[in-house]
């Protein structure tokens, strides 16, 4: 749908609406029923060099497997996006390396996941971030994103966006952290109240200020929550808990209720609302 394609890190991409890394695409078959029920980008589970039988979350049957489906779609036009972990900053550049070769569009570094955090510590300090990501940067082509832990920053995040920036990132991956509350009219895209960091994706696309792409990740089930999502700053949504209850078509399903309330609100694009948000205070 016209209305939902973005530009993601540079990266042009058929709908605003992917999935998460995790639910439902780590195996061959998974990965092959995304790609044939939505236009949106494919986000493979997270991977290491060897694999992982635990934890469950992170199980994996490691890189090789994710580069040779890279290689089978990548020249079919599927965009791609590689969710990369490792228990060494040495493991994150090899397993990077070999994913950007197989030909994949996004580089993820996932260093939201405890696995990580426990074995490189990369929120210790700005500069123990920054030692982390820029030998990923270094040995990689595709355009570069980070996922940032929900909870635990210490790091500013204007300091954090300036630090991206001068890396090479992109993109960042936040939470979608709203408050269930929120009390939001999308017509006039206005929330009540002073103004303040919403979430964790308006906090940084404000600290940003234009300086990377916002991915939003968790409490998207509906067209509206991912139009909300964008209203705060995220320039595309990760689907997860909706993939895990419905399977593949939720992506369908969200992308075209998205679309019909970009109608339904006169926008010919959803980069027509991406920060459009307002307060009434």
């Amino acid at each position: 749908m016209d209305r939902t394609a973005v530009n993601l890190g540079g990266v042009a991409i058929g709908s605003s609406v992917m999935n998460a890394s995790g639910p439902r695409s780590a195996e061959r078959g998974e990965l092959y029923e995304l790609c044939a029920v939505h236009t949106g980008p494919l986000v493979f589970k997270s991977c290491n060099a060897a694999g992982l039988a635990e934890p469950e979350n992170l199980k994996n049957k490691g890189v090789e497997h994710f580069a040779a489906i890279a290689r089978e779609l990548g020249p079919r036009g599927k965009i791609l996006v590689a969710s990369v972990i490792g228990a060494s900053d040495g493991e994150l550049v090899s397993v990077a390396r070999m994913l950007d070769r197989a030909g994949v569009n996004i580089i993820e570094l996932n260093l939201a996941d405890d696995y990580v955090q426990r074995a490189l510590a990369p929120f210790a300090s700005i500069e123990r971030l920054g030692s982390v990501i820029r030998p990923v940067r270094e040995a990689t082509a595709a355009v570069l994103a980070v996922k940032l832990p929900q909870k635990g920053l210490s790091i500013e995040p204007r300091r954090m966006a300036e630090l991206m920036k001068s890396l090479g990132v992109a993109i960042l991956v936040c939470a979608n952290d709203l408050p269930k509350d929120l009390d939001i009219d999308i017509a006039s895209a206005t929330v009540a109240g002073e103004p303040r960091a919403l979430s964790q994706v308006h906090a940084f696309d404000r600290e940003a200020a234009g300086m990377l792409d916002i991915v939003a990740v968790g409490g998207v089930n509906t067209g509206r929550d991912a139009y909300i999502a964008h209203l705060t700053g995220a320039k595309a949504i990760q689907v997860g808990s909706a993939l895990i209850k419905e399977g593949a078509g939720a992506l369908g399903r969200i992308d075209r209720e998205l679309d019909a309330l970009l109608a339904e609100n006169g926008k010919r694009s959803v980069s027509e609302i991406i920060g459009a948000v307002r307060f009434s205070g």
